[in-house]
């Protein structure tokens, strides 16, 4: 319940903005667990990339135009997404939130848009697949061989899963230091094995899996258009950009530095996936006018969960998406088909750039 200074209550809703999330989240968490979630590789200087790149676009609104009406909604795979975002896959959700990978898929489907489940994620795609009724994705680290990978793919289709991603940046785990200077390990790193198969993996695998699998393949971790256009080249359908939230490779671009490189490449041979420092309604809006056609939500996601478990997760996608809707109508677009680049300018001056710069008024005590 939240008062201002003339006596009027908000009532009824314990999360009015998203740094609540944040802010409970690390109230609850272990330092070990809170610092593996915004964490991320050697100097962080990627993950920090990701922020700036989004801070350093700045928007052109346009202004007099009808836009009492503003519409979202897209279609993924022929199925639709109340707005153009999925939970993006974390492998340790297990740390996060009772339920693990359950809580996210519950949120997702009951908000209506789709979680992406990792292959490390508790209790296991197999199990997911059978709690939740609704469209969902299966993201696979490869951590055996050609056989192994076959099997778990072949599963999840069985299981109707409405796409298969391949995560294709984790050839060497990246140095979290972190987690490193603390001895600590997520419950995912403590049972992981078999990276040489992942070492192993390239375009061969891909054309073998296109052979039987008839779902759509989503290959997360293009950061290249070189790579995106072979990724067209051979068969993929989605295009996942991605440099796993600068917990792989330090030094790397910021991801919506690459994007639009990326976009040039591929026209409409793909559907393009983005994450990268996702935290704000405005953050989405910037990423599809530079023609991402669905946002991944990672970090925040995380955060949610760890405040308040499924429920949680669903009120972060209604604050993402009433801030959605608010940037549209004072940028003067009322469909999300009408964003484009001539929206966006560049400006760099901007202010801190940390794990949670996104928000500013944690740090004035709210």
């Amino acid at each position: 319940m939240t008062k201002n200074k003339l006596g009027s209550e908000i009532k009824g809703e314990e999360y009015l903005v998203l740094h609540e999330f944040a802010k409970k989240a690390k109230e609850k968490l272990s330092k070990e667990t809170w610092d593996y979630l915004i964490g991320a590789a050697e100097t962080e200087t990627t993950f920090k990339r990701n922020r700036y790149a989004l801070d350093s676009l700045a928007f052109r609104p346009r202004v007099l135009r009808d836009v009492e009406k503003v519409n979202l909604s897209s279609k993924l795979f022929g199925n639709e997404l109340r707005i153009p975002i999925i939970l993006a896959p974390i492998g340790s959700m297990q740390d996060f939130v009772e339920g693990a990978g359950e809580a996210p898929t519950k949120a997702a489907s009951e908000f209506g848009v789709m979680h992406m489940i990792s292959s490390t994620c508790m209790p296991g795609f197999e199990q997911v697949a059978k709690s939740v009724n609704y469209p969902k994705l299966f993201q696979l680290y490869v951590r055996g061989d050609q056989d192994w990978v076959d099997d778990n793919i072949k599963k999840a289709i069985d299981l109707n899963y409405a796409g298969i991603c391949l995560t294709v940046d984790l050839d060497a785990y990246g140095r979290r230091e972190r987690d490193l200077a603390k001895r600590y390990r997520t419950t995912s790193r403590q049972s992981a094995s078999g990276f040489e198969h992942q070492m192993r993996f390239s375009w061969k695998d891909i054309d073998r899996i296109k052979t039987y699998c008839d779902l759509p393949i989503i290959i997360k971790g293009i950061a290249t258009k070189e790579d995106a256009i072979l990724a067209v080249e051979h068969g993929v359908e989605v295009i996942y950009v991605s440099n796993h939230g600068g917990r792989q490779l330090d030094f790397g671009l910021g991801g919506l530095k690459v994007l639009p490189e990326i976009v040039d490449a591929v026209g409409k041979n793909a559907t393009i996936f983005f994450d990268g420092g996702i935290m704000r309604g405005t953050d989405v809006v910037k990423a599809l006018s530079l023609g991402a056609d669905v946002v991944g939500i990672g970090r925040l996601q995380g955060l949610a969960a760890a405040a308040g478990g499924s429920k949680a997760i669903y009120r972060m996608l209604e604050l993402l998406e009433l801030e959605i809707i608010t940037c549209l109508r004072l940028l003067g677009v009322n469909d999300i088909t009408d964003l484009n680049s001539s929206l966006l300018t560049t400006d760099n001056s901007y202010g801190t750039l940390d794990a949670l710069s996104a928000f500013p008024l944690i740090n004035e005590g709210y």
